[in-house]
């Protein structure tokens, strides 16, 4: 471990001190003339800047003189002798100093700045175009041999300016977008004018995304470890041509080693775990379903507390139309159902087949239980009892109920097709089966399925519309052929 990073940082001492409210002005005039190439101030000069403030009006010299050798002991700034030429005897007894801020103040301050722009929530975006420029830099890595120290040097600043703000701005918008306040805020009405557009940005950005991040990852497979060291030699020896004599060469090599590391653990992963990139990728969606799920429960609650006046009073117009009773209240019951109505409980099934109408299934029977505390329901000691004579006897049943099917259906193919425009009055069940084959084929991409008798059939939508005519009623939907692929047909 560094002993850098054990010891207190006392030039950030002013930040938390008492009296923070003198220091921190005094810094930050420090700080914006330094942006302006001014390197060295005199106390005149810092004290009348902050005489313009309501605050510093009862703000005197040897107030700012004790500040200003405070924040000298703390490393926040350096004071300097000045030499002026003296004009009076107290000119010439006093010393006069200038002061410089130091880089940890600059820092410091520039850090201040953009916490303060920031505000209290996160900041950040989901720039697209800073993959294709980082992917653009790669490429030009990529074939950088024979260019010069300076060319590699700053390619590899450009590849890691724009890691740098992918990295941040895209954790930031995701910390912004999970935060919170924004969650509060998608969860009011007035959110819904913004999802258009917050769902299309985060869906174009997810697609370039996509088709960005996969040529980085081809570079990054072809620039292995080996192939970049050779450039990274190069850059290495333009920063050591800079003149930095505190850098050990050791260090350096190590460093940015590392960072190449880091970028390509980014895109491509680690034997720890998968890469960031995926994980922005499913934190993206998850954002988009999120918002998706928001505006439906918004919308169902705003449906819900819709008037229905309009709907009520057209309902009105229909049953004043009516002429007899008996038709309003057929109409009753297919507007409001029935009223008063039972539920009925059923100990047991009937049957399996989940294709038998209710008015075919035989009646259930259930025995009501007194409620009583006394009593008890009588016991006895059971049997077990062989029914595999009833067992088989069901088995033959349905057997002989399957072939009954089978035997049926078979009379409506014609040279290995059903076509449902050239069929006649068909049974019900009939009906039930082919709409079967129908939805199980198209949940599969070559529409092909297995029928319950053995065989295989494949499955024809055309955009005809017909009439599936049964002896309960009829049905319109579009024209469908059954192509029977077996040899046997149906066995």
């Amino acid at each position: 471990m560094q002993r850098d990073l054990q010891k207190k940082i006392k030039e950030a001492t002013y930040l938390t001190a008492e009296k923070a409210w003198s220091y921190r002005p005094i810094l930050r005039y420090f700080y914006i003339q330094h942006e302006r190439m001014r390197e060295f101030l005199y106390p005149e000069e810092i004290y009348e800047h902050l005489q313009q403030f309501v605050e510093f009006q009862e703000y005197t010299m040897d107030m700012l003189h004790q500040d200003l050798d405070s924040l000298t002991k703390w490393g926040n700034i350096i004071a300097t002798q000045e030499h002026r030429r003296a004009r009076t005897i107290e000119e010439y007894k006093k010393k006069n100093f200038r002061y410089q801020c130091t880089p940890y103040t600059v820092e410091f301050e520039r850090m201040m700045i953009q916490l303060e722009q920031l505000g209290d929530s996160f900041g950040g975006s989901l720039e697209k175009t800073r993959f294709e420029r980082l992917y653009q830099v790669l490429e030009k890595i990529e074939q950088a041999s024979g260019q010069s120290n300076e060319e590699c040097a700053q390619l590899w600043n450009d590849v890691m300016v724009y890691f740098r703000e992918i990295t941040q701005n895209t954790s930031d918008y995701m910390a912004y977008i999970h935060s919170e306040k924004v969650i509060e805020k998608m969860k009011t009405e007035a959110f819904l004018v913004y999802k258009d557009r917050f769902t299309t940005y985060l869906r174009d950005f997810i697609i370039a995304l996509q088709r960005t991040a996969m040529q980085i990852q081809d570079v990054l497979t072809e620039l292995t470890i080996k192939r970049i060291e050779p450039f990274l030699q190069q850059v290495m020896n333009h920063q050591h041509q800079a003149g930095r004599l505190e850098e050990d060469q050791k260090d350096v090599s190590t460093e940015l080693m590392e960072k190449w590391r880091n970028l390509r653990g980014w895109f491509l992963g680690t034997i720890h775990g998968e890469s960031e990139f995926e994980r922005l990728q499913e934190r993206t969606n998850e954002a988009i379903r999120r918002i998706t799920r928001m505006v439906q429960r918004m919308s169902e609650r705003h449906q819900q507390f819709r008037s229905r006046r309009r709907d009520y009073e057209h309902l009105a117009t229909w049953f004043d139309g009516i002429e007899t009773i008996e038709e309003a209240h057929r109409l009753s019951s297919v507007i409001f159902g029935v009223f008063h109505t039972r539920h009925l409980y059923g100990e047991q099934v009937p049957t399996d087949d989940m294709y038998v109408d209710i008015w075919d299934e035989a009646p259930m029977q259930h025995v009501t239980q007194p409620r009583t505390k006394q009593y008890k329901e009588s016991t006895k000691a059971g049997a077990i009892i062989d029914r595999s004579e009833k067992i088989a006897e069901m088995r033959q049943l349905y057997l002989k109920q399957l072939e009954k099917e089978r035997e049926s259906i078979e009379r409506y193919i014609e040279e290995g097709v059903i076509s449902i425009k050239t069929l006649p009055v068909i049974e019900p069940h009939v009906r039930k089966l082919l709409l079967s084959w129908l939805g199980k084929a198209m949940v599969r991409e070559d529409r092909i399925v297995k029928t319950e008798y053995g065989g295989r059939v494949r499955v024809m939508v055309e955009e005809e519309r017909v009439v599936l005519r049964a002896t309960d009623g009829s049905l319109e939907m579009p024209n469908v052929e059954y192509q029977f692929i077996d040899e046997e047909v149906m066995s």
